[in-house]
């Protein structure tokens, strides 16, 4: 006798999927630290195979192996052997598109500490992190968990480098001359566009300990270094620079009143007529809508920031003094809003 009909096991089953989402995350947070993916090679191999090379033991390997597979990462022969797939390709280090250092990221310590705590953040609409630690994320971030900043910074190096070649192919600047991006990390954005215009002169503005480390490319050397100038400072206090455009790329996710005082410090800095390009994940019209909801929340409890709507976006550019132009699609996860600054 059966207990339900298939229109009802359907939804329990998918909730109870979702309801242990949480085993997913670490089942692939295990498989990058392992390394499983960088150890398989192009032929199958059996988890006792790959268990020799990753130092596990056969038999929880073949348990994570086969959970994973559930997932369409790795997947398992007839004969019980595991193989690549798309996904799990993925995971490896040398992939050109690589997300280990990501599922690293959104998998690291802190965040099992503060996932439990989200429905005290949906209360209060403020970050959990001083509550749990003592102080802010990015105080935490580099004084108490020197190696969950190192992932960090790696997974901010590797978004950084796939999105680039997309926004050098996307943005017109023929007449510019100068460009500036702010906020720029270690400057793979800027270098790729120096790289595609040889006669723009460039300036990455980050906080010292980032533009430390700048891309080898743009550094004292470096084969874009005489066409580049590194400026230390925190765009959130002053934007000591003029620019005849200015990139503004994932650091308006901040709180509010971080977002406002960027935004007015880039547009004070600015000719009229400048032009400003914001470059943004958004939690509307976009097909990565799962991914971006939830790095909304996780930026409501670690910074108490969150991801913008189209609208959201527009309204905090306009009201700092710029004229929003054409909205387009850079890649499938973010949108690049061309504005100007008013006269």
């Amino acid at each position: 006798m059966t207990t339900g009909s298939p229109t009802t096991t359907q939804p329990a089953m998918h909730l109870r999927e979702l309801i242990f989402g949480a085993a997913c995350a670490a089942a692939l947070r295990a498989a990058a630290r392992l390394g499983v993916a960088d150890a398989l090679g192009e032929k199958p191999a059996t988890a006792e195979e790959l268990a020799v090379e990753v130092k596990t033991e056969p038999q929880p390997l073949q348990r994570l192996l086969r959970a994973l597979a559930c997932y369409g990462v790795f997947a398992e022969t007839e004969d019980g052997r595991y193989t690549h797939t798309e996904m799990s390709r993925l995971l490896r280090e040398d992939a050109p598109n690589s997300l280990r250092y990501i599922s690293l990221w959104c998998t690291e310590p802190w965040t099992w500490d503060a996932w439990p705590r989200l429905d005290a953040a949906v209360r209060s609409g403020r970050n959990v992190f001083h509550d749990l630690y003592g102080k802010d994320f990015f105080q935490y971030l580099h004084h108490d968990a020197p190696d969950s900043a190192q992932v960090f910074d790696r997974a901010m190096t590797t978004s950084s480098r796939q999105s680039a070649q997309d926004i050098a192919g996307l943005l017109d600047l023929r007449g510019v001359t100068t460009v500036a991006d702010i906020g720029g990390g270690q400057g793979h954005v800027i270098a790729g566009l120096l790289e595609k215009h040889p006669g723009i002169q460039g300036t990455l503005l980050d906080l010292p300990s980032v533009v430390a480390n700048a891309d080898p490319r743009l550094r004292d050397g470096g084969p874009l270094a005489e066409r580049m100038r590194i400026v230390p400072g925190d765009c959130r206090e002053e934007v000591p620079v003029q620019a005849d455009v200015y990139i503004i790329k994932n650091i308006l996710e901040w709180d509010d009143d971080s977002t406002r005082r960027t935004l007015r410090n880039v547009v004070r800095a600015a000719r009229p007529g400048a032009r400003v390009i914001v470059i943004e994940n958004l939690v509307d019209d976009t097909p990565s809508m799962r991914f971006t909801t939830a790095m909304d929340l996780l930026l409501l409890l670690n910074v108490g920031g969150a991801k913008h709507s189209k609208e959201s976006l527009v309204s905090r550019m306009t009201e700092a003094g710029l004229r929003v132009g054409e909205v387009r699609p850079v890649n499938a996860y973010l949108h690049a809003f061309d504005s100007t600054v008013k006269g």
